[in-house]
């Protein structure tokens, strides 16, 4: 197991801290296993390890960058997931991985369950009843009844139709992929029905291909020194050619992205938020992951560039080589003044974008238009005129880490319960993500314009591209998103909406934060289908459920966004439920003690307020799990 990589109480130091040298724990496991154990290859399992993130320049190791201090010229092989090719960019440029790509978890329709099937029995007894038969009333307050009890609203039959349609549809994973062991075909059977667009010979292609075991023997090809054939990185719904699997992956053309159809379909999400908001936002914050755009051939920096009214330009040779403006005639709106917060990983792949974005907003902000026509021009001569500084810089709109820095530490922060007030997420936040990209590329440290440019901001969103990746399935979601919306309560002073504009089936959905949560808890987290499959595989199956208490607190932590009947569904199924109880602590004693403690931290938090004998049963059952722990440890 590759040893932690940060310092006692702030595990992310190193991570997060330019020029800071590895610990010496870290570096002596590599010496080791270079001069001592003398490894004729390292073979790292599981995406995102540490190595790769080591301080040092982007490309080009050499002898002073900390990645090829570590490891040397012993060859790096990496079973990498095929549906990360940003993240394994970052292990083949700055580790020489040969990255060996394997499946995602297999996919299903959530299904209903419980009280959720009993409603849904109900609301179609409803709908096939006419509206003037005896009865109905009394089945309307069934409904009502009914609905209450899965803390859903039964006041509109027919929009809780709908919603129980969304939920019952909705594509989870079921259960985990593991290396060499084929899916049986029940699941494989779930997951090709779920691909869209699926002719009958392209289904029984991928039948034959799910079945071949290519990982393990491309492992071994590539401890043998032998090629490894390249492959796109995709996810299976969007990019069936990722099958087999096995093979070495590789991302995109960057000088072409964004492509057309992600400039049209990143201007038709960009519509739909526009119009699910209630008033027209002069002020929008966007989020904006490498891995989403280059799953998407750009679609998220398509909407930054519809919302903007700006165009890419490309040169004679069809490479990117800037932005233009929409005129206002043809744009019809005015131009939404768009603060864009870059994960590092995109700051690192697509620098020809983000100067494109900069680039954007700075013609924006110096283009002669009416300022009610024109919100980056309005706000960046407000804030030129309030501070003393030139539009160039008042017109700067792209913020990432500094150059060599990744993450925000929010998700540390709550992991570690090591924050106090809500406003210490926002302080992390601006600190690491306070760095403004120009049009040239050049970043500089500018805390004052960020915050400055938050006070302004209307509504927060974020694309969400992966359906094994929900955002309460990891905590990179509510560390990007829910950081930034965090900050932008505090510069604004009020709550600002938060919007996840869902593209995992295609057509694209804008929902609120909260509605998304509570997809996903009724989904994923409370759904027997879900976490039945996750138990299969035992003590990790226990990490992930506990990692999904852990993100939805991390929500409640940044924006609010958790309604109180979560907390208390997921204590009652996994916590009070002393057969569950049982059961997850004999799979994974820390992760049940983790899950029981994390409950009781939301309610010390005030993030939701269980009864007193709730309370004392979640305690009770806690200090179980805990004496089982130590018994377990004593034994």
């Amino acid at each position: 197991v590759q040893p932690a990589f940060g310092y006692e109480g702030d595990p992310m130091r190193l991570l997060y801290e330019k020029g800071f040298a590895p610990t010496h724990a870290f570096a002596q496991f590599y010496l080791w296993l270079r001069n001592t154990f003398q490894a004729d290859a390292i073979v790292h399992f599981g995406m995102h390890g540490a190595l790769e993130f080591m301080p040092g320049k982007q490309a080009g190791m050499g002898a002073r960058d900390w990645p090829d201090r570590l490891i040397g010229e012993v060859p790096n092989v990496y079973l990498y997931a095929a549906n990360n090719p940003s993240e394994a960019t970052l292990a083949k440029r700055r580790s020489n991985a040969v990255t060996i790509t394997h499946l995602t978890p297999p996919l299903a329709s959530a299904g209903l369950y419980k009280g959720l099937q009993e409603l849904k029995d109900s609301l179609t007894r409803w709908r096939g009843t006419a509206s003037d038969a005896s009865g109905r009333t009394d089945l309307a307050r069934l409904i009502a009844t009914q609905a209450e009890a899965v803390d859903m609203n039964g006041s509109n039959p027919d929009a809780l139709w709908l919603q129980l349609l969304e939920t019952e549809e909705a594509l989870i994973p079921d259960g985990l992929h593991v290396v060499g062991r084929p899916m049986n075909d029940a699941r494989r059977d779930a997951l090709i029905a779920s691909l869209p667009d699926m002719t009958e010979a392209r289904a029984a292609k991928l039948h034959a291909q799910l079945q071949e075991q290519t990982e393990i023997s491309a492992l071994m090809r590539a401890l043998d020194a032998r090629f490894i054939a390249p492959v796109p990185g995709g996810d299976l719904i969007r990019s069936p050619d990722i099958l087999p699997t096995g093979r070495n992956i590789h991302a995109f053309d960057p000088f072409r992205m964004p492509t057309a159809f992600a400039l049209a379909d990143g201007k038709a999400q960009a519509e739909k938020l526009l119009e699910t908001h209630a008033t027209f936002p002069r002020s929008v914050a966007l989020v904006l992951w490498g891995s989403d755009n280059i799953k998407s051939d750009g679609g998220p920096i398509g909407q930054a560039l519809a919302l903007m009214g700006a165009k890419p330009r490309f040169d004679s040779f069809g490479r990117l080589s800037g932005a233009d403006l929409i005129p206002l005639e043809e744009l019809g709106r005015p131009r939404v003044d768009v603060v864009m917060t870059l994960s590092g990983i995109f700051r690192d792949l697509l620098p020809l974008q983000t100067k494109m974005l900069a680039e954007a907003a700075w013609k924006a902000a110096t283009a002669n238009e009416p300022l009610e026509q024109n919100y980056i021009r309005a706000h960046a001569l407000a804030y030129a005129a309030e501070m003393g500084c030139d539009i160039e810089t008042a017109s700067l709109r792209v913020f990432s880490n500094a150059e060599g820095a990744y993450g925000s530490n929010v998700n540390h922060l709550v992991d570690s319960s090591t924050f106090g007030d809500e406003d210490e997420l926002a302080d992390a936040i601006e600190a690491r993500k306070s760095f403004a990209y120009s049009r040239f590329g050049k970043a500089e440290k500018n805390a004052d314009l960020l915050q400055k440019t938050l006070k302004d901001v209307e509504l927060a969103y974020q694309n969400l591209e992966s359906v094994e990746l929900g955002v309460t399935s990891v905590d990179h979601y509510f560390d990007t998103l829910g950081g930034i919306s965090r900050a932008v309560k505090r510069a604004r002073g009020t709550e600002a909406p938060v919007y996840i504009s869902d593209q995992t089936r295609g057509t694209g959905k804008v929902r609120t934060l909260k509605d998304q949560i509570a997809l996903e808890t009724r989904t994923r987290s409370l759904n027997p289908k879900f976490y039945e499959s996750l138990l299969e595989h035992g003590h990790e199956g226990v990490r992930q459920i506990e990692a999904h208490v852990t993100n939805t607190m991390g929500w409640s932590a940044t924006t609010g966004a958790v309604d109180p009947w979560v907390y208390q569904r997921i204590s009652e199924t996994f916590v009070l439920d002393e057969e569950m109880r049982e059961r997850l602590s004999q799979l994974n004693p820390q992760a049940s003690v983790r899950m029981a403690n994390r409950l009781l931290e939301a309610s010390d938090r005030n993030y939701w307020q269980p009864d007193e004998d709730t309370l004392a049963a979640l305690q009770t059952a806690a200090d179980d799990l805990e004496d089982r722990m130590e018994g377990i440890a004593a034994e």
